[in-house]
Parts: C-alpha cells; sequence; structure tokens
C-alpha cells in the first residue's frame, strides 16, 4: 500500500462526507496519484466500517463497469466491486429524493441471491449458477461523487464504486430456468424507452460478473456468504434523472421493477 492509515481514514471521512451531504469533489488520485489498488478499497472498506459502527445494515454486494457500454461511457477498461447496505435500498416503486443526491443515473441490473456461500479463487460461471437461489430485476441508481462523473478507476474503487440507492423485485427465478444470457432488458423513462440489452452484455453472462466478484474478495481472504443480494453490473450504459422523472425497467421473465424521482 502507498497511502499510510491516516490519509486511508481522511479521504474515507470525505468521501463519506461528500454522500451524506450530497456534494461534490474532484477525483482523490489528483492529490494522491500514487495510491494503488489496495489503498483505493481500504478507503471502501473504511467507509463500509463507518456506516456499520454507526448501525447500518449489510445489504449485499454489487459489480460495476461490467458492460462495454459502461466502460467506454465512463473510460475504463475493468470492473470494479463495492458493498450495499440498508441506507441503499429503496421498496418497489416508491420516491427518491433526488435532494439527497448530486448528479444520479440509473442502470438495469440482474440480481443475484445466494443459497450458498462462495468462496474464489477459480470460482467461475458454473460455480455462481450452483450456488444461486434465485434472479431478481434491479435497477441501481449510481451518484459519483466526483465533479462531473469524472474519475478513475482508483478514485471510483474508493467511493463505494458510486453506489448510492437500489431496488429489487419483479419476479424472482432460479438461475436453470432462464438464459440469463439472453434475457431482453428494457428500461423507459417517463414512458419512453430510454435503453435497450442482453444479460450478455454484462462479460457475456452476468454471472461471470459475479465469479469475478468472488475471485477478487477470494484473493483478499474473504468469501460471499450463503443469502447475499449481489448486483452484477449495468446491463446498459447509466441513463440520467431528475425530479419528476418515473424510471421503469422491464426484464424478460423477471418482470419489472420502478423508481420514482422527487
Amino acid at each position: 500500500m502507498a497511502l499510510d492509515a491516516a490519509t486511508i481514514a481522511g479521504l474515507a471521512e470525505h468521501l463519506e462526507r461528500c454522500q451524506l451531504e450530497a456534494r461534490d469533489t474532484l477525483k482523490i488520485t489528483d492529490e494522491h496519484p500514487g495510491m494503488d489498488w489496495d489503498d483505493a478499497y481500504a478507503i471502501q472498506d473504511t467507509i463500509l466500517a463507518a456506516k456499520l459502527a454507526r448501525g447500518a445494515k449489510p445489504a449485499g454486494l454489487k459489480c460495476g463497469l461490467t458492460s462495454h457500454a459502461k466502460m467506454k461511457q465512463m473510460g475504463v477498461t475493468e470492473p470494479v466491486f463495492g458493498f450495499l447496505v440498508d441506507e441503499f435500498g429503496v421498496p418497489d416503486g416508491a420516491e427518491v429524493d433526488t435532494k439527497a443526491l448530486i448528479h444520479p443515473k440509473v442502470e438495469p441490473e440482474i440480481a443475484f441471491v445466494l443459497k450458498r456461500e462462495l468462496r474464489g479463487p477459480g470460482c467461475h460461471i458454473g460455480s455462481v449458477l450452483a450456488a444461486t437461489e434465485f434472479v431478481l430485476s434491479g435497477i441501481e441508481v449510481i451518484d459519483s461523487r466526483y465533479r462531473d462523473f469524472k474519475f478513475d478507476l482508483k478514485s471510483v474503487i474508493a467511493d463505494n464504486t458510486s453506489a448510492a440507492r437500489f431496488v429489487v423485485g419483479g419476479r424472482a427465478m432460479r438461475p436453470d430456468d432462464v438464459d440469463l444470457r439472453t434475457l431482453g432488458v428494457v428500461m423507459e423513462k417517463n414512458g419512453r424507452v430510454v435503453a435497450l440489452g442482453a444479460g450478455a452484455a454484462v462479460l457475456g453472462h452476468p454471472a461471470a460478473a459475479v465469479a469475478m466478484l468472488a475471485n477478487h474478495l477470494g484473493r483478499r481472504g474473504r468469501s460471499i456468504p450463503a443469502g447475499t443480494l449481489i448486483l452484477s453490473g449495468g446491463v446498459t450504459e447509466a441513463v440520467a434523472v431528475e425530479p419528476g422523472d418515473h424510471v421503469t425497467l422491464r426484464v424478460q421473465d423477471l418482470g419489472s421493477v420502478s423508481l420514482r424521482f422527487a
């Protein structure tokens, strides 16, 4: 690691304060160009520890930048991984207060819920499907704390991969009852189609993203516990939202979920 413990703690406090106060900042690598990947995930871990210490409950894990469309949109080349806590979760059809966010965007997700532990390294698509209880439709609301959504990979990892809000729902299906690669995805904003895709847009198969997450955690001596909810990453590029917008996601076989923005 290139950064000392005090610097990591200070950066974590700064980024979480930006999230809680809905204010932006310049990417942290501007002042710390030498920070490494371990530093970035250490900052993220410190943010999670602070939330848990204040009473937040773990709600799952997330994969980010897993589609070629998202990678191109954000100018990065590798997936990233983050955490979900209960304060991010909202019910299907609920209203999201945009005053608590900076510049929110929405992206369609295929969510996994595990029936048994996943541990890497060596995890693969088959391992994920065998460990999955069911899959669901989901919408993630991302909200980078970096000004104008401009960041590099290390900065966005430290910022918990822009996590802000999420909803899952629709129709729970066992993974062997659907072809996750060919599932059609339609996202509408105010009744107009704004994004189209299929599950294969996520690294060729959404379970590949979950396998990468398990292998990433395995290298750090961790696993994904049974019962964990995992957002496998945006199927399409993210779409900006503002007050008054109503977003509906329809996923073939998995039903629909929606959010309103106020």
